[in-house]
C-alpha cells in the first residue's frame, strides 16, 4: 500500500536522523557507545562558532545551561570571551576563565550569545568597548542571541532594534525604550535574532537553538541526554503566577538596579534618537 511505504520512509529517515543526532552528542557518550554502523551513516555538519559573553557577576546558570547545550554540538569551537583574561567572577563566586578577548575573538560567528546578570548587565550597557565588539560581531553572525538581562546589552548594541524580543520578567519592558518589541515569551524567535527570558530558560533557548542548527530529532536527543523533563514543586516561576507579596518582595529586594537599568536603557534611547 502507499501509505505503508510512506511509513517505512519516514521510519527511515527517523532511524537517520537519530543515528546522526548520536553521534553529534558523543562527547557525553563513553568511546563505543554508538555503534559503528551506525556512525559510518552519520551526515557531515559544519563546525559552529559560538562567541559566549562573559559580563562581569554573570549569573552562573545564564551561562551554563546554553553552554551544556552547545557542548552537544559535535566539534562545536566554542569561545569565552571578555575583554581581557582575567577570570570572571559569577553569582555564586565560581570564577570562569575566558578563552578570548574581543580582539582575539573570531570575526565571523554562527552564534553571538550573551547571558545575564542585572549588575553585570549594566556595567556592559556602559562599556563602549563592549558595545562596538557586539555591534561589530552582531552584524555579521548567523544568530544573535542572549539569555536573561542580556537582551538588555544587545539592545544596547543597537542589535534590537525592530525585533521582537523577550529578558528576565523585571526588566523585560525596559527593551522597548532601545527599540526592541518586548515579548512575554520564554523563547522568542524573530528572523535570527533568538533570546531567552530568566535564567533557566537558557536550558530552553539552548534547544531551541540546537534545534535550528542540526534539527529537531538532534535536540529531541540532547533534551533525554540531559534529562530535562522540569516539573517544578511550586507554581510561583512568573509574577502572573506567583504570591502577590512574594512578587512585591523581589521587587522591592532588586528596586533599586532595575531602576539603574532603566536609566540607563533611557539614556542610551536618547543616544539612539541622536
Amino acid at each position: 500500500m502507499p501509505h505503508e511505504a510512506n511509513d517505512s520512509t519516514t521510519a527511515t529517515r527517523r532511524r537517520q536522523a537519530l543515528q546522526a543526532a548520536a553521534g553529534l552528542a558523543s562527547v557525553l557518550l563513553a568511546k563505543g557507545a554508538i555503534a559503528q554502523a551506525g556512525s559510518a551513516q552519520e551526515t557531515p555538519v559544519p563546525k559552529p562558532k559560538i562567541a559566549m559573553v562573559l559580563p562581569p557577576s554573570l549569573i552562573a546558570q545564564d551561562l551554563v545551561g546554553p553552554w551544556t547545550i552547545f557542548n552537544l554540538l559535535r566539534d562545536a569551537d566554542i569561545h569565552l570571551v571578555a575583554k581581557t583574561l582575567a577570570p570572571v567572577r559569577t553569582d555564586v563566586g565560581l570564577p570562569i576563565a575566558p578563552t578570548a578577548t574581543y580582539a582575539e575573538c573570531p570575526r565571523d560567528l554562527d552564534i553571538l550569545f550573551v547571558p545575564g546578570g542585572l549588575e553585570g548587565s549594566i556595567a556592559l550597557m556602559d562599556d563602549g568597548d563592549a558595545l562596538a565588539f557586539l555591534a561589530d560581531r552582531g552584524s555579521r553572525a548567523r544568530f544573535v542571541t542572549s539569555v536573561c538581562t542580556g537582551s538588555l546589552v544587545l539592545a544596547a548594541a543597537g542589535l534590537l532594534r525592530g525585533y521582537r524580543a523577550t529578558s528576565h520578567w523585571y526588566v523585560r519592558d525596559q527593551l522597548a525604550l532601545m527599540g526592541a518589541i518586548p515579548v512575554h515569551e520564554r523563547v522568542v524567535r524573530d528572523r535570527n535574532r533568538l533570546t531567552g527570558g530568566g535564567v533557566t530558560a537558557g536550558i530552553d533557548f539552548g534547544l531551541t537553538l540546537a534545534g535550528l542548527l542540526r534539527g529537531e530529532t538532534a535536540a529531541e536527543l540532547y533534551q533525554l541526554l540531559i534529562e530535562y523533563a522540569p516539573q517544578p514543586p511550586f507554581n510561583a516561576g512568573e509574577p502572573e503566577t506567583a504570591p502577590r507579596d512574594i512578587v512585591a518582595s523581589v521587587l522591592k529586594v532588586r528596586g533599586p538596579v532595575i531602576e539603574q537599568a532603566r536609566q540607563r536603557a533611557e539614556r542610551i534611547s536618547r543616544t539612539f534618537k541622536g
